[in-house]
């Protein structure tokens, strides 16, 4: 087999070369990084000494499920724990219930307390496939709420008093805002800064942080007197080529099933498959390189190198055993057209009239909205008992004492009708 991989190749038994040896330090200034404030250099000296040092990622608890961009950070993080520093997962729950407006294009509704508190319940099991939370270097789980809870109006005033309206104000979505005459709130505003008084309250060395948190994190750094270095990571594109947020719906949830996970990667943009590589897997540089030749050549099937890309992912989340399922679940569904394995089933009340198609798919709850729904079924998304449908209004009889459906490429339900009320 050649460096950038041939035309063809055994997805079923090739398998991704581990990265080589590399110096500790140097891993951790390069690996995943997109880049240090003020410099390398000086994370470079703090890392040569003795002394651990304490380092802090904070987590939005927007959401009950961390995703593979998550996973990018929560790696990082747990390499320091690897290497004997002090390491704590800061769970902002006092600031997710103001709103994070980094990336908005319009303020965000800020959360309840017990929305936030149900969304982070999660947070340990799910970042315990990284991070070490039992032993004698176990990661640290803090809540920001322990320290802004105690902030006095003084004390934010006087933390505000550090800062211009005019430093705010040159951040790019604040810009587009004020462009499109869009409001900008004032707690906006505050998000920053307390997100800045958390490094300063828990005295930590390090931070890190995705790229679209820079303006956060630095503003953090400024109150600590420079104490504080800034570590970035690249940000992950979701399955759309945008950002990956669970507001675009573009995610891919790090405890998704094997096969859910092997499915939603396959989905990506071919001009991802690059970046995944670099940010999800382990990889000698050279083979990457093959893989990227190979995509730059016009009669190249991207296809392969995708398929070994999903394989590789959900084995580093589940197993090989399990990624080679996911792979032949794949290829029996999408690429041969079978039914998957494992199908879930729910039972319905037989309704008294026929449906429209369209009631159909929502009481199936297989689409996220009714719009959603609607233009699956325009498209040719929706089959029923085998036959495509693609007339939202046309009325379905149920004739039958179950129904297989199928909304998009992948989500099959089989729906036993229960008796008539």
């Amino acid at each position: 087999m050649s460096n950038s991989l041939g035309l063809y190749f055994n997805i079923n038994t090739l398998k991704i070369k581990s990265e080589p040896a590399m110096n500790p330090i140097e891993h951790l200034l390069t690996k995943n990084v997109e880049r240090v404030y003020p410099s390398r250099q000086e994370l470079e000296a703090k890392l040569k000494q003795k002394t651990p040092l304490r380092v802090y990622l904070g987590v939005d608890p927007s959401s009950n499920k961390f995703h593979l961009g998550h996973a990018i950070l929560l790696k990082k993080l747990a390499e320091f724990q690897k290497r004997g520093h002090e390491t704590i997962l800061l769970i902002g729950d006092f600031t997710g219930m103001i709103g994070d407006p980094t990336g908005k294009d319009r303020g965000r509704v800020p959360l309840t307390r017990e929305q936030v508190l149900k969304n982070a319940k999660s947070y340990q099991r799910q970042a315990a496939k990284f991070l070490s939370f039992v032993g004698k270097n176990k990661t640290s789980i803090k809540y920001n709420s322990t320290w802004l809870d105690k902030l006095t109006l003084k004390e934010i005033v006087e933390i505000a008093s550090k800062f211009t309206v005019q430093q705010f104000l040159e951040r790019d979505m604040f810009q587009l805002r004020l462009k499109k005459g869009q409001p900008i709130s004032l707690h906006e505003f505050l998000y920053p800064l307390l997100q800045g008084y958390d490094g300063v309250a828990m005295d930590v060395d390090v931070e890190i942080g995705g790229t679209d948190q820079t303006f956060n994190m630095l503003i953090g750094r400024e109150m600590s007197k420079g104490k504080k270095v800034v570590l970035t990571t690249p940000l992950l594109a979701g399955t759309d080529g945008q950002k990956m947020s669970k507001i675009a719906g573009n995610t891919i949830a790090i405890e998704a099933p094997p096969a859910e996970m092997f499915g939603k990667i396959m989905s990506i943009k071919d001009e991802l498959i690059s970046s995944y590589f670099d940010f999800l897997t382990v990889l000698e540089p050279e083979v990457l390189k093959g893989y990227k030749k190979s995509l730059q050549n016009k009669d190249y099937n991207p296809m392969k190198l995708k398929l070994l890309l999903a394989k590789e992912i959900v084995n580093s989340f589940y197993s090989e055993k399990q990624a080679q399922e996911a792979l032949q679940e794949f290829q029996n569904v999408i690429q041969k057209g079978e039914l998957p394995t494992n199908i879930p089933e729910i039972t319905l009340t037989r309704p008294e009239e026929t449906l429209t198609i369209l009631e159909l798919v929502k009481l199936s709850a297989l689409a996220p909205s009714n719009q959603a729904a609607y233009r699956l079924i325009e498209q040719g998304g929706v089959e029923i008992d085998g036959k495509i449908h693609s007339l939202p209004k046309k009325t379905f009889e149920i004739k039958q004492a179950s129904t297989m459906l199928r909304v998009g490429k992948r989500s099959y339900l089989k729906i036993n009708w229960g008796q008539k009320q």
